[in-house]
C-alpha cells in the first residue's frame, strides 16, 4: 500500500501531523511526503525513524521527497513513563530577556540565570526556546558558552524551526537542535516533567 501526502506550503507542525494521520491509516507499506523546505524534512525524518519506519529523502529544485516504509524499522523503544519528579524538569523561554521591564535589566538577568544553572543541580532534562528566545541560541547570543556547558553536560537544548525562521536565525544557531511545535507540545505537556516557563 502507498500514500502520498502534498505537505508543501505547510507551516510547521503541519507536515508531522500529517505524517502521523497519514502512518495511522496504514498497517505496513510507503508513505511519500512532499514538503518545500529543509525544516520539514528534518522534522518529518525525525519522527517517521522515532516511530519506527525506515526513511530516504531527496531534494530536488527545492522540493523535498520523503519515502517512509512502515513495517521495516524498529520502533525506538519508550522509557516507561516516571513518576513526577522535581528532578525532571523542562525550561520554556519565550524571551531573549528575563522578566517584563527593563529590557537592560532582562539582560542582565537571563545572562545570571543560565551561569546560575551551570552551577545548580539538578540539571534540567530539556530547555526549549521559541520566539525571540531563539536569539539565545544564535550567533552572538551572551549566553552561548552557558548553553554550550549545559548541552555538553547532557541537556537537550531544542529551538524552535519556525521561529529561527522568522527572525531568519536558521543559518546561525549555534548550539542544540531545530524543533517543531509537535514536539515542544509534548514536552511541556508530559505530565510526569515539571515545566517552568521564563
Amino acid at each position: 500500500m502507498s500514500i502520498n501526502v502534498d505537505a508543501r506550503g505547510l507551516a510547521c507542525p503541519q507536515p508531522v501531523i500529517a505524517t502521523k494521520k497519514a502512518l495511522e491509516n496504514i498497517t505496513d507499506g510507503l508513505l511519500v511526503i512532499l514538503v518545500d523546505n529543509a525544516a520539514a524534512k528534518e522534522n518529518v525524518s525525525k519522527f517517521a525513524i522515532a516511530n519506527g519506519c525506515s526513511v530516504d529523502a531527496v531534494e530536488k529544485d527545492g522540493i523535498y521527497t520523503i519515502k517512509i516504509i512502515k513495517g521495516k524499522g524498529e520502533r525506538i523503544a519508550e522509557a516507561p513513563a516516571p513518576q513526577f519528579s522535581k528532578d525532571k524538569l523542562v525550561y520554556f523561554v519565550g524571551h531573549n530577556t528575563l522578566g517584563h521591564g527593563s529590557s537592560e535589566l532582562g539582560n542582565v538577568l537571563i545572562k545570571s540565570f543560565f551561569y546560575t544553572l551551570t552551577e545548580k543541580e539538578p540539571l534540567p532534562s530539556t530547555i526549549i526556546f521559541a520566539n525571540s528566545g531563539v536569539f539565545l541560541t544564535s550567533e552572538g547570543s551572551p549566553v552561548l558558552v552557558h548553553l554550550t556547558q549545559l548541552a555538553e553536560r547532557g541537556v537537550e537544548i531544542l529551538s524552535c524551526g519556525t521561529c529561527l525562521d522568522y527572525y531568519h536565525l536558521k543559518n546561525h544557531l549555534q548550539v542544540g537542535t531545530v524543533t517543531n511545535m509537535y514536539n515542544i507540545l509534548e514536552q511541556i505537556a508530559n505530565p510526569a516533567v515539571k515545566t517552568i516557563t521564563l
